[in-house]
């Protein structure tokens, strides 16, 4: 994990996501990253709002896209929905998880679904001066060790540990920090059911989207999600099969 590679940048510009809890303070990291560089929207064809900022890093521009507050990625609410399809059909380049650190063991729900979605991720362990005063104690590097990806932590209304979030938030954009996510493992059955569905999947849609995640998915019959593939699918040039064939298979 954290592995460092020596290459330059291809581009100049990337999409970054911002996720989280409500009440982890997601709103005060976007606004201490982007300052006053932000614009204010709603989400197409949702009147759930929309907020997007941008920072500048070594000549590199990062446009934050601040989502709604979720506690998970089941797309049980809007704001669920909107979260989820964000990470997963428009791809950012890295994904900021915010995590409450005086309530780790909630916030952690959230961050294992986005770590199923997407290696590009950061974990933003903001609150840490609430959490001192709780005299709550935790071991980030042995959480980064874990979990595969950086862990920081932040106090983001006195902008500690902010620095190292935009070096580590460029790191994994870029491709500089690799990063090894950890891979729930579930019943037997069920990984048996994803190795079966993994290649017909990986031949419908490439590396578009991460077939494991996909696969849990169909395995859910979550009809969202198979609906957003279709359309997908639809826009494509010379779409192999549609997700019928899989599930049928």
């Amino acid at each position: 994990m954290g592995s460092l590679v020596i290459k330059q940048p291809a581009r100049t510009d990337y999409v970054i996501a911002l996720a989280g809890n409500p009440n982890t303070g997601k709103s005060t990291v976007f606004n201490a990253l982007t300052g006053l560089n932000q614009h204010t929207g709603n989400w197409p064809g949702k009147t759930v709002l929309r907020a997007a900022g941008r920072f500048i890093h070594h000549g590199l521009t990062f446009k934050l896209i601040d989502l709604p507050g979720t506690y998970s990625l089941m797309a049980n609410s809007v704001e669920e929905q909107l979260a989820r399809d964000f990470l997963c059909f428009e791809r950012p380049d890295a994904t900021v998880v915010v995590l409450d650190a005086t309530c780790m063991e909630r916030n952690l729900n959230l961050a294992l679904q986005v770590l199923e979605t997407t290696p590009r991720v950061v974990l933003c362990v903001n609150l840490i001066d609430e959490a001192e005063r709780k005299k709550i104690y935790i071991d980030y590097r042995a959480l980064a060790v874990k979990l595969g990806v950086p862990v920081v932590p932040t106090s983001a209304r006195n902008g500690t540990g902010l620095d190292r979030l935009v070096e580590n938030i460029s790191g994994v954009a870029t491709g500089r920090i690799e990063t090894k996510p950890y891979i729930i493992q579930y019943k037997e059955e069920i990984e048996e059911a994803v190795r079966r569905l993994e290649p017909k999947l990986k031949k419908l849609v490439g590396d578009a989207f991460n077939t494991r995640w996909l696969a849990l998915r169909l395995l859910d019959k979550d009809q969202a999600v198979i609906a957003a593939v279709e359309q997908w699918l639809a826009r494509q040039d010379d779409p192999a099969a549609g997700m019928a064939e899989v599930i049928l298979a």
